[in-house]
């Protein structure tokens, strides 16, 4: 059989690329609450638990407006354009209410601990990045005192005086 392009000279479909890429943000969404979690009670039980009824809110708003503004295209007079809008807007539905409430979950219990290390070679290969900044030390209340503590007289950054009320 010879290979025929597609209509339209053989461009790529994108439409799984933005249900992908959307389906990413919710796993972000929902792995990011488990381990944020998971790092201050070192539960694991108890994150994934509070991970999923916490994702409601922050993974199916967003779901269901998406899927609301593709569902939107159902009423363009193009079917090409009725049947993008409907697929996308199940696509999203599902992967916010189906997938992300139970393979996922399901697996980071099942890995236990593993679902939050990596292999000492990879732990060893890749630099140690801290987004939740985990591993800073609590200065923050000697910084504050520290800004708030002008002597009487003198000036602060801004340039003016310093008053007691």
């Amino acid at each position: 059989m010879r290979h025929r392009p597609r209509q339209g000279g053989g461009g790529g479909d994108h439409r799984d690329e933005g249900l992908f890429g959307l389906a990413m943000d919710f796993e972000v969404f929902l792995a990011s609450r488990m381990r944020e979690h998971h790092e201050n009670t070192l539960d694991l039980r108890q994150a994934v638990v509070h991970g999923v009824t916490r994702r409601g809110r922050v993974v199916g708003a967003p779901a269901l407006v998406i899927a609301a503004v593709f569902a939107g295209f159902i009423f363009n007079e193009d079917p090409v354009v009725k049947s993008i809008g409907l697929a996308l807007a199940v696509g999203v539905l599902i992967d916010a209410f189906v997938v992300r409430v139970t393979p996922v979950p399901a697996a980071t219990g099942r890995l236990g601990y593993r679902a939050w290390t990596l292999s000492r070679r990879r732990d060893r290969a890749l630099p140690d990045v801290d987004i939740e900044g985990a591993y800073l030390p609590d200065h923050t209340e000697k910084k504050d005192s520290e800004r708030s503590a002008v002597p009487e007289g003198e000036t602060s950054a801004a340039g003016s005086r310093s008053r007691t009320v």
